[in-house]
């Protein structure tokens, strides 16, 4: 005989189901507000249905120079990523064998978590100031055209703006790769080394292809944090905005659901990246397998 559920189970349930509406209900508050028709304003109930606020959107009413700012999330969350896998990945490496200065140069990545975001903001637009200024002093001291003339500021989006989000995913990255390389069975390596591979053959056909989903986990973690950020952007990408300042700026100043059509395109992306990460992770686990049962049969 199957017994009922217990008190504290329908307890526990209204709890999780709380905080699942606490967590998502802004979310999808944000995406039903966002298809209303024309007359539809910024609060329930709905007025219509339609895709009126997303036109608005591309056509720049109401929100000029979205379309830039869109692309300079694009731009940076790119390379911000490429670096956080390749940078995280050699990091990973280097730290399976012990060095001097390991602990230290470990704990300095990691601190960068633990730092106020806008106080790194302004510490690398404060260094940026200073290059900005030793360059000019230079071009005035040996009389550099060019740079008295041309030369504005270092700082923008691929320099100031990089190096503040690199700050942000990097140490998240090198602890994915520890936890990875902490569990790694070195035996295959060593199998293959046996096999007469070169270091590159085992990195590349061993080891890689094992880690690779850890990898997308840090393309996934790489793109969605420099994706949303905004402290650590606000001082430091000069005068090009990405989509989450632009979108800050825009809640004191849009009166209409246009501001929420922003918001769900963002929040579209977000999730598309996520899903293409969980994608790609399936399909290399499938892959893997079939590849194994294959091997498996040769050997019959």
């Amino acid at each position: 005989m199957s017994e009922g559920r217990s008190r504290s189970f329908y307890l526990l349930s209204i709890v999780v189901a709380l905080y699942v509406l606490f967590l998502y209900g802004p979310t999808i508050t944000i995406v039903v507000l966002s298809f209303q028709g024309p007359n539809g304003g910024m609060t329930f109930p709905i007025n219509g249905v339609s895709l009126h606020w997303f036109h608005n959107l591309w056509a720049g009413i109401g929100v000029p120079y979205v379309g830039d700012a869109l692309l300079n999330s694009l731009k940076l969350g790119a390379v911000v990523t490429v670096l956080t896998v390749v940078i995280s990945l050699m990091a990973g490496l280097a730290f399976r064998r012990s060095f001097r200065g390991q602990s230290v140069l470990f704990y300095t990545v990691v601190a960068s978590l633990i730092l106020p975001s806008i106080v790194v903001s302004l510490g690398i637009a404060l260094e940026f100031q200073i290059i900005d200024q030793n360059v000019k002093a230079i071009g005035d001291a040996y009389e550099i055209d060019a740079i008295q003339s041309g030369y504005q500021t270092a700082m923008g989006l691929m320099t100031s703006g990089l190096g503040a989000h690199l700050t942000w995913t990097l140490p998240f990255g090198l602890l994915i790769m520890f936890a990875i390389f902490n569990r790694f069975n070195s035996s295959y390596e060593e199998a293959a080394r046996d096999l007469g591979a070169s270091s590159w053959q085992t990195f590349a056909h061993v080891l890689l292809p094992i880690i690779a989903p850890s990898l997308v986990g840090v393309v996934l973690f790489g793109f969605t944090l420099s994706w949303d950020e905004i402290a650590r952007s606000s001082q430091a990408v000069g005068a090009d905005n990405t989509l989450p300042i632009t979108l800050q700026g825009l809640t004191t100043s849009v009166t209409t659901p246009v501001i929420y059509a922003l918001g769900t395109v963002t929040t579209g992306i977000s999730f598309t990246v996520i899903l293409l990460a969980l994608a790609i992770v399936i399909f290399i686990q499938k892959r893997r397998l079939r590849h194994g049962s294959d091997a498996g049969k040769g050997l019959v």
